[in-house]
C-alpha cells in the first residue's frame, strides 16, 4: 500500500493539471478522454521525476516526497496535456 500512495497522488494531480490546462487554453481544446489520459500519464512521469528529486532517502519525511509527487503530478499532467492538445489540433488542420 505504501508504494501505491505516490502513484495514486501523481495520477489524481496529473488529471487535475490536465483539466486545468484544457479549460484555460482553448488551443488545446479536446475531449475528456485524451485530457484524462494525458494528464494521468504526464502526472506519473512528472511526479516520479520531481518526487524523486524532493524526497531525501536519509530521512523518513514522507511529506516532502508526497508534496513532490503532487506538484510534479500537476505540472507533468498540465505539460503533457498541452503538448497532446497542440499536436491533435495541428493534425486537424
Amino acid at each position: 500500500m505504501e508504494a501505491l500512495v505516490p502513484i495514486i497522488t501523481q495520477i489524481i494531480t496529473g488529471i487535475i493539471g490536465g483539466q486545468a490546462v484544457g479549460a484555460a487554453v482553448k488551443q488545446v481544446a479536446m475531449s475528456q478522454l485524451p485530457k484524462i489520459l494525458s494528464g494521468a500519464i504526464g502526472g506519473v512521469a512528472g511526479g516520479s521525476l520531481l518526487g524523486g528529486l524532493m524526497s531525501d532517502p536519509s530521512t523518513a519525511d514522507a511529506m516532502g516526497g508526497l508534496l513532490g509527487d503532487a506538484v510534479g503530478g500537476a505540472g507533468g499532467g498540465a505539460i503533457l496535456t498541452a503538448i497532446v492538445g497542440t499536436v491533435m489540433n495541428q493534425m486537424k488542420k
